[in-house]
């Protein structure tokens, strides 16, 4: 099986494409601003998800019709800012990229996978717009709307061996959560019933499950801790 993970520069995504690649996986992932690391076991490419041209550049240059696919959507861009002060062109830069960029990824793979029958596709949403958080609509909105993506990629897929879901990651212990203030961060770890930062390896065991089981789509897997 081929994984293609886009956003696997840093974070959730740089730790999966390590760890399947690790377990034998064929793996190939995408940065854009951040370039990896040399003498990886993994392919990089550098891709902007916001450019249709470069999304269908990389998929058909790494997979094909012939090979067993598993596609994860990790890109992540946030905007701090009230909704009624938010820079517009900002807000859709956000929007670009959390949600349009899987739109096209998911144009340009899926024919791939109904050609050869099988697919799993997992996209990262989050806890955000489950709670609401300040400062946050678009980052929430574009989440949010991975949602909808998923149920209608479901339905037009579920007879082709293909299965889509999104999974809801509440706050874990890698990638943007190091930069968050002490006083913030213990605020957020008190506001968790479990009372810790989650594992990553909580996000890996999901993802193989999800890509070893034909009868979970259009679902939303909800990993918080139990914090809503």
């Amino acid at each position: 099986m081929k994984i293609l993970i886009a956003g696997a520069s840093g974070g959730i995504g740089k730790y999966l494409a390590e760890q399947f690649s690790e377990k034998g996986f064929e793996v190939f992932g995408t940065y854009n601003s951040h370039p990896p690391k040399q003498n990886l076991k993994y392919k990089m490419d550098k891709v902007d998800v916001t450019k249709e041209p470069e999304i269908e550049e990389w998929i058909n240059n790494v997979a094909n019709c012939s090979d067993e696919l598993s596609f994860i959507y990790c890109v992540g861009l946030n905007y701090n800012c009230i909704t009624h002060k938010a820079e517009t062109d900002k807000w859709l830069e956000v929007i670009n990229t959390n949600l349009i960029g899987a739109q096209l990824s998911l144009k340009h793979i899926l024919p791939l996978m109904r050609n050869k029958r099988y697919g799993r596709i997992i996209l990262f949403s989050s806890v955000v717009p489950q709670i609401g958080v300040s400062g946050t609509s678009a980052y929430s909105s574009s989440k949010a709307g991975l949602w909808g993506l998923t149920k209608t990629v479901a339905i037009e897929n579920a007879t082709y061996g293909i299965t889509i879901n999104t999974v809801n990651l509440g706050y874990f212990d890698i990638g943007m959560i190091k930069d968050v203030p002490t006083d913030l961060l213990n605020k957020i770890i008190n506001s968790i019933p479990i009372g810790k930062l989650g594992d990553p390896v909580n996000i890996l065991k999901t993802v193989e499950y999800l890509i070893a089981t034909d009868y979970i789509t259009g679902s939303q897997i909800n990993l918080n801790g139990g914090l809503y």
